[in-house]
């Protein structure tokens, strides 16, 4: 299976270093452009996709990777280390994002690529601002592969383990080299190529690949009499059961599968 990216077009924010210039060498030999525009000022995002379409063409790929960190505990964080934080992942992905959208819809082809986090998906003490702004992002592709799909645009997230020089006063000296960004690499290309899934959720680094969800289990259905504080505790048991649990599509999914129960007892019920 050949992966190639012959004559499209890729904008990957903060490539000037660790993830992004790694994934922005990866196709060394075809020609490119740097720019010094911030993604979170939206004139400046719509501003580089305009060079890069009346270079190129148009704008087939963008992968989302500028990111900062101000870690502190929630209690000692400053309301501006929480805004700064969450100006630049989730805003100015946001912001990349809208700028290349409308082009991808007339193209009929775009692969967009959000930058989530473990932080984002699971917690991590010291990173509120990081982890909020990282799952919002996860929100904002599982909206966005829905409105996107009809034009053949795919977005996905990537979840990166990797040494940069974002990370490197987290990762312990002696283990950094285990985290290269190129061993994160092979996964972020194939989430843009032209064979990509589309709301994927998707942990690389250190050689690993591994997928994640987010899932609802089947909705338990309380009796009139017990949809009650004291009714609910007793039933956390089994609301709590993963036993069975799925990947709803879209967030509709999860009204239609309650009124699924609900109909399904009041058939037992006769």
């Amino acid at each position: 299976m050949s992966i190639s990216f012959k004559d499209r077009v890729a904008i990957v924010t903060g490539a000037g270093g660790g993830l992004g210039r790694s994934y922005a060498l990866e196709a060394a030999g075809g020609e490119a452009m740097s720019n010094g525009a911030s993604v979170t000022e939206y004139e400046q995002m719509e501003e580089m996709v305009a060079r890069a379409k009346e270079k190129w063409g148009g704008v087939h790929i963008l992968i989302n990777n500028a990111g900062v960190l101000r870690d502190k505990s929630f209690a000692k964080m400053e309301p501006a280390d929480f805004e700064f934080v969450a100006k630049v992942h989730l805003f100015g992905s946001a912001y990349a994002t809208k700028a290349c959208w409308e082009t991808m819809r007339e193209q009929a082809y775009g692969r967009v690529l959000m930058t989530t986090s473990s932080s984002g998906l699971f917690g991590n003490f010291g990173q509120a601002n990081y982890g909020a702004a990282k799952l919002g992002l996860v929100g904002l592709a599982k909206t966005l592969y829905l409105e996107g799909a009809k034009y053949n645009v795919r977005v996905n997230s990537l979840a990166p383990l990797a040494g940069t020089r974002m990370t490197e006063d987290i990762i312990p000296e002696q283990a950094f080299a285990m985290f290269s960004p190129e061993n994160v690499v092979p996964a972020a290309l194939y989430l843009v190529s032209e064979d990509a899934p589309n709301n994927a959720i998707v942990g690389a680094g250190v050689g690993g690949y591994h997928s994640a969800w987010v899932t609802m289990n089947t909705p338990v259905i309380l009796p009139d009499g017990e949809r009650t504080v004291e009714g609910f505790a007793a039933h956390w048991a089994d609301i709590s059961n993963r036993e069975g649990d799925f990947v709803p599509q879209s967030g509709m999914e999860q009204t239609q599968r309650t009124l699924a129960e609900i109909q399904k007892l009041a058939a037992k019920q006769g």
